[in-house]
C-alpha cells in the first residue's frame, strides 16, 4: 500500500470535515500505541479497544446514500466486518473484493460488511467500478463512531486501521484480527474458516425446532 497515498486521502477527508465538525464537541479519546505501524513507524490508535468475549460495541455508521446503518440491525446473526483504510489503495481494494467473492460459499444468514473512511461518494464509485455487489460497504466518514467504539482510528490521518472482527449471534465479539502493519493482508482464510463454523452451528438449532415444534 502506497503511504503517501493514504496521507493524501486522509488531509482531503479532513479538509472536506473541518468545517462540518468545527462546532462539534468531540470527548478525549483512548491513546493506544505499539500495536499497528504503518510502513516502520508505529501510529497511535485513537478510541476504545475491544477484545474476544466482550459485548460488541454498537456504532452509527452510513451507506453509499447517507443512510444511517447500526450494528443492531443485525441480531442473531453471524457478522463479518472488515475494516480497511482506503478503497482506493491496492490492498484494500483486493481485500474487499476478496471478501464479497467468498459471500458465496458462507452461510446465509451470514452479514458481510466492509468499513472505511472513505466518502460514501467514493464508496459508490469504487462498488460500481469492481462490481462490488455482495457485502455492505459503509462509511464512518460522517461521525467516526465506529473507529471510536472499536479503537481503530488513526491519529492525525483520520483513517481506520486493517482489521478483521466477527461477531457471534449473541452479540459478542468472536474474533479480531488488527493487522501489525497497514500495508499487510489480513488472515482472510482463519476468518473465514471461523465464520464459517458459526453460520453453520446456527442453522442445525433452527431445524431442530422446526422438527420439535412439528
Amino acid at each position: 500500500m502506497n503511504i503517501f497515498k493514504l496521507t493524501a486521502i486522509a488531509l482531503l477527508s479532513s479538509v472536506f470535515f473541518s468545517s462540518a465538525s468545527a462546532d462539534i464537541s468531540v470527548p478525549e479519546l483512548t491513546e493506544t500505541t505499539n500495536l499497528v505501524m504503518a510502513g516502520n513507524k508505529y501510529v497511535t490508535l485513537l478510541g476504545n479497544q475491544v477484545k474476544v468475549g466482550d459485548q460488541a460495541p454498537d456504532f452509527k455508521v452510513v451507506t453509499q446514500s447517507f443512510s444511517p446503518v447500526t450494528l443492531a440491525e443485525f441480531k442473531q446473526k453471524p457478522v463479518l466486518i472488515s475494516v480497511v483504510p482506503s478503497l482506493d489503495t491496492g490492498v484494500c481494494s483486493i481485500q474487499t473484493k476478496r471478501f464479497n467473492d467468498e459471500v458465496a460459499n458462507l452461510p446465509e444468514n451470514v452479514v458481510m460488511l466492509t468499513i472505511s473512511n472513505d466518502l460514501p461518494f467514493a464508496q459508490k464509485r469504487f462498488c460500481k467500478t469492481e462490481k462490488v455487489e455482495n457485502i455492505k460497504v459503509l462509511s464512518d466518514a460522517v461521525w467516526r463512531d465506529f473507529g471510536h467504539n472499536y479503537g481503530l482510528l488513526i491519529k492525525d490521518m483520520g483513517l481506520l486501521t486493517r482489521a478483521i472482527f466477527i461477531i457471534d449471534v449473541d452479540g459478542k465479539i468472536a474474533y479480531k484480527e488488527l493487522v501489525g502493519n497497514i500495508s499487510q493482508h489480513p488472515d482472510y482464510d482463519t476468518a473465514l474458516t471461523k465464520l464459517r463454523s458459526m453460520g453453520q452451528t446456527v442453522q442445525p438449532t433452527k431445524t431442530t425446532t422446526s422438527e420439535h415444534s412439528g
